[in-house]
């Protein structure tokens, strides 16, 4: 196994455990700020990893705004005394009080919010101006998703006009997630951005020499953020998330951001039922199930194996080598994506030069801190 991965004492570490290489973690960062050219640049989604340790460390780094999808990971943030926040998810229901309180009680950081219909708008300009707070507001495009936002034309117009003359809000720009795009051919992705951005920069200059200021673009996410990067573009914000961390969903489809998997799980061969076969304790309450069943983590120095089952608590493979495992043995997993893995565990456990030295709690793993 790769000598990064090193633990001296897998002995004293139960199973299955979260493992973060913090050393790993710190190179991540500082390739991610080389990509961005500037980490004033930056603003990262703290969905993969969820920690205060790790949003602290980008703070180190010189990242000073990041984005976010829940209530919880706001207030994780600022109590990190994060300057600015993104909660890059629609704002509705309860959750306008929450942002109110947010603001409120964290005086310290500019909380911002999404917008992408007018009734929304009018709730959170109507909670948000009857509680004397004033957040920023991004109008949200929906640039090929079709998960959330509007498309960039006449009703994205109108609808950013209204953000700047409701109170409680404040016009901050666009918010442009391309999730869809994530083809492995660097030009092809290339070629998408530019697609994609055609409309927005129109609606930018429309908005701009009508009077509305647009003073930022929050653009991409991981597959493009290197596509992104390269765009001089005025104003733009870069928001990659899986690169603290990185996966190997992402990490085998695009080298080219010459970032290393910096976490993960420890498992262990817990029986023997049938000759080749092997039963792990890595089930899908450990490693997130969100990919087709055997294609959610990759086994690390595993000799020829066939993923047979998976359930809550169990991993089934078979392998022509399974005489070579014994119960206790430990088998180290690469997740295939790293953030609703991350969401799993209570805790990750910190590996420095071979040993663990910390545990950092998933704190905004939870939907609900204390607002």
């Amino acid at each position: 196994m790769n000598a990064a991965y090193c633990l001296k004492h897998p002995e004293t570490v139960f199973s299955p455990s979260l493992l973060f290489y913090k050393d790993l973690i710190r190179r991540n960062i500082a390739r991610t700020v080389e990509i961005a050219g500037d980490p004033s640049r930056l603003r990262p989604h703290v969905k993969t990893h969820k920690t205060r340790e790790i949003a602290r460390m980008q703070l180190a780094a010189g990242i000073t705004k990041q984005k976010c999808a829940t209530i919880a990971e706001a207030e994780m943030l600022a109590t990190c005394e994060i300057p600015d926040v993104l909660i890059a998810y629609p704002i509705v229901g309860p959750n306008c009080q929450r942002v109110a309180k947010l603001a409120r009680k964290f005086p310290k950081t500019r909380f911002g919010v999404l917008i992408d219909h007018p009734k929304p708008l009018q709730m959170l300009s109507s909670v948000l101006s009857g509680a004397g707070q004033n957040v920023d507001a991004y109008v949200d495009i929906d640039c090929g998703m079709h998960r959330t936002g509007i498309e960039a034309g006449e009703k994205a117009f109108a609808l950013y006009q209204q953000m700047t003359r409701s109170p409680g809000l404040h016009p901050a720009g666009l918010h442009v997630y391309d999730g869809h795009n994530h083809q492995e051919s660097l030009a092809e992705r290339k070629q998408a951005v530019s697609d994609l951005l055609g409309p927005v920069l129109e609606l930018r200059a429309k908005l701009e020499k009508a009077g509305f200021p647009v003073p930022r673009m929050v653009l991409g996410g991981t597959p493009t953020f290197p596509v992104h990067a390269e765009c001089k573009i005025p104003g733009a914000e870069l928001s990659p998330g899986t690169l603290s961390l990185h996966d190997y969903g992402y990490g085998h489809k695009y080298p080219e951001l010459g970032i290393q998997p910096a976490a993960l799980l420890l498992t262990r061969v817990i029986s023997r039922p049938v000759g080749d076969r092997i039963t792990l304790d890595l089930g899908y309450k450990a490693v997130s199930p969100d990919q087709p069943a055997g294609k959610r983590c990759v086994l690390l120095d595993m000799p020829e194996h066939e993923p047979l089952l998976q359930n809550e608590e169990h991993f089934v493979i078979r392998s022509p080598k399974a005489d070579q495992f014994q119960p206790g043995d430990v088998i180290y997993a690469l997740p295939a994506h790293i953030c609703p893995t991350v969401a799993l565990h209570k805790q990750a456990l910190v590996v420095e030069n071979g040993e663990v030295t910390e545990r950092w709690d998933i704190v905004a793993r939870d939907r609900e801190l204390s607002i």
